[in-house]
């Protein structure tokens, strides 16, 4: 596992919660293993109790399964929960970018193409981890414009599942120079407020996703 620095605390449950679910996500801990909850206390300095409360939270996001008298193990991801995720999160992800092109302002689209063009960098650098990050940033951003809380909650509460299953596999060229061309397109479109647009791509760019996901993570995949 990698090394985790010790917690600079703001609220220790949030944070707490925060972490873990960046280990469980990135791919630290395997699908089955068991959590070391003694070893992660330690690394971040906190108890057992508040440890324990924030595992309660994970379980919650469906990243773990608490098992009586037996502590936490990384759930793992089956072929039917992904086909039930999927195609969920890209009828928020189109609605959050119809709603954006609505309401979105010309600072927030500048916002929105300077962190754009940090990806492209990133890209070209070949840099997957800090492609991921701005990535996410900006679907975050069309998120955060569409001015929805209902659809924000829903979109979150899915986002973190599909985020384990995108570290998982592993993305071929061909499937992130699409990724990256699709990002243009996303770009254009919001430049030009077309929300119609935008929504099938966003949809279409998660359906790519889904594929190379099945495609590329047939080992760590389960199938029922």
């Amino acid at each position: 596992m990698h090394a985790v620095e010790p917690l600079v605390r703001r609220s220790l449950h949030d944070e707490l919660v925060d972490r873990l679910r960046e280990i469980m996500v990135e791919g630290d801990l395997d699908a089955g293993q068991k959590v070391p909850e003694r070893e992660l206390c330690q690394r971040l300095g906190v108890s057992r109790t508040p440890m324990r409360e924030a595992l309660k939270v994970l379980a919650a996001d469906g990243l773990i399964t608490l098992i009586p008298n037996r502590g936490a193990v990384v759930k793992q991801l089956t072929r039917a929960e992904l086909e039930d995720l999927f195609p969920v999160m890209g009828a928020l992800e189109a609605l959050s970018g119809e709603l954006a092109c609505n309401c979105i302002t010309d600072s927030e689209v500048l916002q929105v193409e300077r962190v754009h063009n940090r990806m492209i960098g990133h890209y070209e650098q070949a840099d997957l981890p800090g492609y991921f990050q701005c990535n996410r940033e900006i679907h975050e951003y069309i998120l955060e414009a569409a001015r929805n809380q209902t659809l924000s909650r829903q979109y979150h509460s899915l986002a973190i599942r599909l985020r384990r299953a995108r570290y998982m596999a592993n993305i071929s060229p061909a499937r992130w120079s699409k990724a990256v061309e699709e990002h243009e397109e996303m770009l254009g479109a919001l430049k030009a407020r077309d929300g119609r647009h935008l929504a099938g791509i966003l949809k279409q760019h998660l359906a790519g996703k889904f594929d190379a996901v099945l495609t590329q993570m047939d080992g760590s995949i389960v199938t029922p």
